[in-house]
């Protein structure tokens, strides 16, 4: 782990996989929840890091942090949402020929697993997930889209996600969802946090 200060009230912490970095975040919630984490106003992760906004002492939380026992993360710890999706995507039969199966086995394989919320980003209520087996790992499109509908359930790289509005974008889109990703007037707003665990189902599976 490296530790960078940020300004006077921010500590980045930067870590060598995405595996470590969740990790930590589950940690830090870990301690934040038991009440010894020092106070810190927002934790963001993302990719590779961790920022740690509104800490009263960076430098000091950096040196603690360094020595923490930091378990591997439990696939089975977090929260569980369902997401129901209908496999019905216009890049469903492109993904089944990189994935090599059949179009109809493309939800399968895609349910089959359990993901979890690494970070968000991109627009409010857009969760990287991650969970899928390298193998199963895809290029964005050539050509992005101009515009992606909402509950748009996507693949790129190494992540699942899933358009909370329509927008532009280049993932490959494999399904679609009725559920709400992102409604201001909800507690929480976003349906997906980073930490929580993700499961879709296949729609008359």
């Amino acid at each position: 782990m490296r530790a960078l200060e940020v300004g006077e009230r921010a500590l980045l912490l930067e870590f060598g996989s995405g595996e470590e970095t969740r990790a930590f975040h589950a940690e830090l919630l870990r301690r934040r929840d038991a009440g010894t984490l020092p106070a810190v106003r927002e934790i963001v992760p993302a990719a590779r890091t961790v920022l740690l906004d509104g800490v009263a002492e960076p430098g000091r939380l950096a040196v603690e942090a360094a020595g923490w026992e930091v378990p591997p993360l439990d696939a089975r710890e977090g929260p569980l949402v369902e997401v129901a999706v209908r496999y019905d995507g216009p890049d469903l039969a492109e993904v089944a020929g990189l994935w090599g199966v059949a179009p109809e086995e493309v939800g399968r394989v895609h349910a089959g697993v359990e993901y979890r919320v690494a970070f968000c980003g991109f627009a409010p209520g857009f969760g990287y997930l991650t969970g899928l087996p390298e193998r199963y790992a895809v290029p964005r499109r050539d050509t992005p889209r101009t515009a992606v509908p909402a509950g748009s359930v996507a693949l790129a790289g190494p992540y699942t996600g899933v358009y909370p509005r329509a927008s532009p974008g280049g993932w490959q889109l494999i399904g679609t969802t009725d559920a709400v990703l992102w409604d201001p007037a909800r507690e929480p707003a976003a349906l997906l946090a980073p930490g929580l665990r993700v499961r879709f189902t296949e729609e008359g599976a």
